[in-house]
C-alpha cells in the first residue's frame, strides 16, 4: 500500500506564483540594493524548500524524543551539524573563504563565525524559546517554513514572535548586565580559537557521535517504536522535485546551504533578528520612538531600522524562506490552509511566539542562529542554548495538552512493533 502523500502532483495554480514570486523578487531587490541581496533571497527560497520537502523542524524532532524516545529527527540534527562543522571550521579558522570569494566578486568580506557570550541570558532565553517551540509547534525557521507552506495556524506564532523580539530587545541591555556570579564576566567562547582547528574538529565530532549513540541506546532502553516510511511509488527525480524527503537529505542540504550562507554573506544562517526587524519597521510605522530603547540605537540595529528590510542579510533571506516553502508546497500539492482553527491551537501558536521572540533575543539567537551556526562555528554558547532549549522543550511537552495539544510524557516503554 502507498502512502497518499506519495500520489500527490504539483499544483501549478500553486508552484507557478511561487516562481514568479522568487524570480520578481530577486529583480526587485536587486534593483533596490544591488546584487548580495538578492542573492541571499534566492538561497533563502533554497532553504525554504529543503526545510519544508524534508519537514525538518527542531520542535517536533525534539519532541519525539522526549515523548516517545524516538531520535532519528534528533540524529539528523547530528549528522547536519557534523558536516556543517566539517564545512564551517576550515573557513573560519583561515578567516577566508578559501579563494571562494574572489570567484564570487566578495573579495573584501570576512569570514566570521556565530560566536555569542556564555551569558545566563542565553540560558533563560534558550529553555524559553524552547517552551515556545513546543506550545507552538513550530520553531523559528519552522515558522518561517510553515507559513510559507500555508499554515494559518502558523501566522499567528510569527505575528507574536516578533512582538517578543521587541520585548526582548528593549530587556537585552537589562540581561546583558547579569552574570553568573559578581566578579565573572560574559565573555565569547570559541573552541576553534581556544584548541586549534584539529583538536576543536574532532571533539565537535565525537560530541556529535555521543549524542547519536545514545538516541539510539534510549530507543532500544525505552523500546520506542522506529518510525515506519513506505517505499516511495515515484520516480527519485520526482521525489527530488516534489517531496517528501528523508530526514538525512535535509540535514545535508540545511548544512551545505549553511556553509554557502558563510561564504556569501560573511556569517553564518540565522533567523531571528529579521523578525526583530520586522517588529522594528512596524512599531516606527505604528509610531513608536523606538530611539528611547538603548537596543535600536547600537551601530547593526540602528543601520538596519533605517534600511529596507530587503537590504539586511536575515531579513531577506527569510523572505526568500517564505517563497521557497510556498513553492515547496505547490510541487508537493499540498498548500491548502485551514480557515477554522480551534482557539485553544491558536493561543497556543500566539503564546509560542511570544516566548520564542524573546528568548531568541536574550539567548544571541534561536535554533538557527544560536543553535545550529552557534554550534558550527565552534562556540559553547550554542552548546549551552542546546542544552537549557532541550530542557525548556519538556516542559512545553507537559503544557500542550492544556491547550488540546498531544505532547504528554510517557511514563513506560512504548510496545515493540514487529
Amino acid at each position: 500500500m502507498t502512502s497518499p502523500d506519495l500520489l500527490r502532483r504539483p499544483d501549478w495554480r500553486v508552484a507557478m506564483p511561487a516562481l514568479l514570486l522568487l524570480a520578481g523578487g530577486a529583480v526587485y531587490i536587486d534593483a533596490a540594493t544591488g546584487g548580495k541581496p538578492a542573492w541571499l533571497f534566492l538561497l533563502g527560497g533554497a532553504l525554504g524548500l529543503v526545510l519544508y520537502h524534508a519537514a525538518f523542524g527542531f520542535a517536533s524532532a525534539w519532541r519525539a524524543f522526549l515523548v516517545q524516545g524516538r531520535g532519528e529527527g534528533l540524529r539528523a540534527q547530528m549528522v547536519m551539524l557534523g558536516l556543517a562543522t566539517l564545512l564551517f571550521f576550515p573557513l573560519l579558522d583561515a578567516g577566508a573563504a578559501l579563494g571562494l570569494k574572489a570567484a564570487l566578486g566578495l573579495q573584501d568580506l570576512k569570514v566570521v563565525g556565530a560566536v555569542a557570550p556564555l551569558a545566563p541570558s542565553v540560558a533563560v532565553g534558550a529553555a524559553l524559546f524552547g517552551l515556545g517551540m513546543q506550545l507552538a509547534g513550530g520553531c523559528a525557521s519552522g515558522t518561517l517554513y510553515t507559513v510559507g507552506g500555508g499554515s494559518t495556524k502558523m501566522v499567528f506564532a510569527l505575528v507574536f514572535f516578533m512582538v517578543g523580539s521587541l520585548i526582548g530587545a528593549a530587556h537585552l541591555p537589562w540581561w546583558l548586565a547579569v552574570t553568573w556570579w559578581p566578579e565573572a564576566q560574559n565573555h565569547s567562547i570559541s573552541l576553534l580559537t581556544e584548541w586549534g582547528l584539529w583538536p576543536a574538529l574532532m571533539a565537535q565530532l565525537a560530541v556529535f557521535a555521543l549524542i547519536a549513540g545514545l538516541t539510539l541506546w534510549l530507543e532500544r532502553r525505552r523500546r520506542a517504536a522506529a518510525s515506519t516510511s513506505l517505499a516511495p511509488a515515484d520516480p527519485l527525480w520526482r521525489r527530488l522535485v516534489g517531496g517528501p524527503w528523508p530526514l538525512v537529505w535535509g540535514a545535508i542540504g540545511l548544512a551545505v546551504l549553511n556553509a554557502v550562507t558563510l561564504v556569501s554573506a560573511g556569517h553564518p544562517w540565522n533567523v531571528s533578528f529579521g523578525y526583530t526587524l520586522w517588529g522594528g519597521k512596524l512599531a516606527a510605522a505604528a509610531g513608536v520612538d523606538l530611539s528611547a530603547y538603548e537596543f535600536w540605537t547600537w551601530p547593526y540595529p540602528s543601520r538596519a531600522l533605517a534600511g529596507s528590510v530587503f537590504a539586511e542579510t536575515t531579513s531577506v533571506m527569510n523572505f526568500g524562506v517564505l517563497a521557497g516553502a510556498f513553492l515547496a508546497a505547490g510541487l508537493a500539492g499540498r498548500f491548502n490552509p485551514a480557515w477554522r482553527l480551534p482557539w485553544r491551537q491558536v493561543l497556543a501558536a500566539a503564546l509560542g511566539g511570544l516566548l520564542m521572540g524573546y528568548g531568541a533575543r536574550l539567548a544571541f539567537g534561536c535554533n538557527v542562529g544560536a543553535f545550529f551556526s552557534g554550534v558550527a562555528s565552534g562556540s559553547l554558547h550554542g552548546w549551552l542554548w542546546f542544552l537549557c532549549g532541550l530542557s525548556g522543550s519538556y516542559l512545553g511537552t507537559l503544557l500542550r495538552p492544556f491547550f488540546g495539544l498531544s505532547g504528554r510524557l510517557v511514563t513506560r516503554p512504548a510496545p515493540q512493533v514487529a
